[in-house]
């Protein structure tokens, strides 16, 4: 970990504060990620484990205890069925919700939008009628003036 240190007057010159802070910070969030990932490892493994040591005893196990723990097992089953059918009706009013918002609240703000930008673009054009383009033919027509003078040899180059 590099550290940098830095003579200054005044406090707001202390850079080196903002550069050690996010150096411990990239440290910290390193050891996070790190940490997860082992967590992660460990909850698979043992999940597997898991996994073949239930079917280990199914198989070693006499018939009617299999039996019994596959009717357990389609019981769970139906209960997780309910769930995921409760989160998708919670998921389809949340999407209504969002529609709804993005109808009634994001359309009237992107029509003012669109009118302020219309707006602004008229006024873009009656400028450049009214302010440049004047400006620009003087600036021409002084520039031939100015031409015209020194083809004269009244004003030398």
């Amino acid at each position: 970990m590099r550290e940098f240190y830095r003579l200054c007057y005044n406090s707001n010159m202390a850079e080196e504060n903002f550069e050690l802070t996010e150096l411990k910070e990239t440290a910290a969030t390193e050891k996070e990620k790190r940490g997860a990932i082992i967590g992660i490892i460990i909850t698979v493994i043992v999940l597997v484990g898991l996994f073949v040591w239930g079917l280990v005893s199914l198989f070693t196990a006499p018939a009617d205890q299999t039996a019994k723990v596959r009717d357990i097992f389609i019981i769970i089953m139906a209960f997780e069925s309910l769930v995921i059918g409760a989160a998708l009706v919670v998921l389809i009013i949340q999407i209504a919700s969002l529609m709804n918002l993005l109808q009634n609240e994001i359309k009237p703000i992107m029509d003012a939008t669109n009118e302020t930008v219309n707006t602004l673009r008229g006024t873009t054009a009656f400028l450049s009628e009214n302010m440049v383009e004047p400006v620009v033919k003087l600036n021409a027509s002084l520039a031939g003036l100015q031409r015209f003078i020194e083809l004269i040899g009244i004003k030398k180059k």
